[in-house]
């Protein structure tokens, strides 16, 4: 009979290889009710602030205060602001101009949103979206039918081909929030030991590459919903984008965790919702119409439809405000990441000196 021999052991056994991710995670522990009960209320907490802003400000959007202009003077004005103010209390502000020539230039400046020229004639900018043009046309059309006129209407401001319904900046404002939220984030989950100058030389190249990604998709070389000057539209586009990572950057360092929080309330959705890509801000309620006026995304916003449609307004404003907050957060990390630290590293020193 042949006997079976037993294989001859060859030092240690060999152990089973284990996979990185087992290594890097510890295995799992017994759940508390704050792990449990704590990622459920901040997502609903973010949901239900998500769900509040947008429905209070578009639910039921009227205008306040919205600018429009006109030619007539004394007496026919008169009977105007007080047909506008029986339409919509409170609706429109009305300018005076002096001619149809300067009534004209204000719209399409975007200085106003219609100019009323008498006799049923009615200035308007399609580009400004389907709101303003119903808002404006019912609101006129009625003056108009009370002078014993038929309105009648000229575009003066049309909407770009590739935008027919004025939501496309909207659009292209959230994607690029969405990813300046999502990069800041990332920034110090992936590298959180990067050197300053090598984080802010990441967010110059994500605020640049996504300027000119942007562009080329939603300017005049992709779907012309945006056909403004390039350059100056990438220049907006890119500083928009790296003031929002900048902003989300600064949050997450000062606040930790709970900073990620902060920044999707702060920037995804009050900035979006306050931001003009769906309507003006003369159409959302009194508490939210001011954050149009200093949070990157209105800023952003208003300059790129004003590359696009109405002679470059808003553009200065968005060349001062934008670096304002790319400046201020990356001074905000310096003094976090670069100053603190080599403070706290000399008093280190001076106490190992004095010990």
């Amino acid at each position: 009979m042949s006997q079976q021999v037993a294989p001859r052991a060859t030092g240690t056994a060999r152990q089973p290889h284990k996979h990185a991710l087992d290594v890097a995670h510890p295995p799992p522990g017994p759940g508390n009710l704050r792990a449990v009960l704590l990622p459920v209320a901040v997502v609903l907490l973010i949901g239900t602030v998500f769900v509040s802003v947008y429905l209070a400000a578009f639910h039921a959007p009227r205008p306040h205060q919205l600018h429009v202009g006109t030619t007539e003077i004394g007496t026919a004005q008169a009977r105007l602001s007080q047909g506008l103010e029986r339409v919509a209390p409170g609706g429109f502000t009305v300018e005076t101009y002096p001619d149809e020539s300067a009534a004209r230039d204000a719209v399409q400046d975007r200085k106003v949103y219609a100019a009323y020229l008498g006799d049923g004639k009615l200035l308007y900018g399609s580009a400004n979206g389907a709101a303003v043009t119903a808002t404006v046309t019912t609101a006129f059309g009625s003056v108009a039918h009370a002078e014993h006129h038929e309105l009648a209407v000229e575009d003066v401001a049309p909407a770009a081909a590739g935008d027919t319904r004025g939501l496309s900046v909207f659009y292209a404002a959230f994607g690029l929030v969405l990813a300046g939220y999502l990069f800041g984030m990332t920034s110090y989950q992936l590298a959180p030991r990067l050197q300053y100058r090598w984080r802010m030389a990441s967010l110059a190249t994500f605020g640049i590459v996504g300027g000119l990604l942007i562009a080329l998709i939603a300017g005049s070389t992709g779907f012309g919903a945006l056909p403004g000057s390039f350059l100056p539209l990438v220049a907006v586009i890119a500083l928009m984008g790296a003031a929002v990572g900048g902003t989300t950057m600064v949050l997450l360092r000062l606040f930790g965790s709970a900073g990620v929080s902060l920044a999707s309330i702060l920037l995804l959705i009050l900035g979006n919702s306050s931001s003009g890509g769906i309507m003006p801000a003369a159409y959302l309620p009194g508490w939210l119409r001011p954050l149009s006026e200093i949070l990157p995304v209105g800023v952003g916003v208003r300059a790129m439809q004003g590359l696009s449609r109405f002679q470059n307004d808003g553009l200065t404003r968005a060349l001062v405000i934008l670096p304002v907050w790319v400046l201020g957060a990356a001074l905000v990390l310096y003094l976090k990441d670069v100053y603190r630290r080599g403070s706290r590293a000399v008093v280190r020193e001076s106490e190992a000196a004095a010990g």
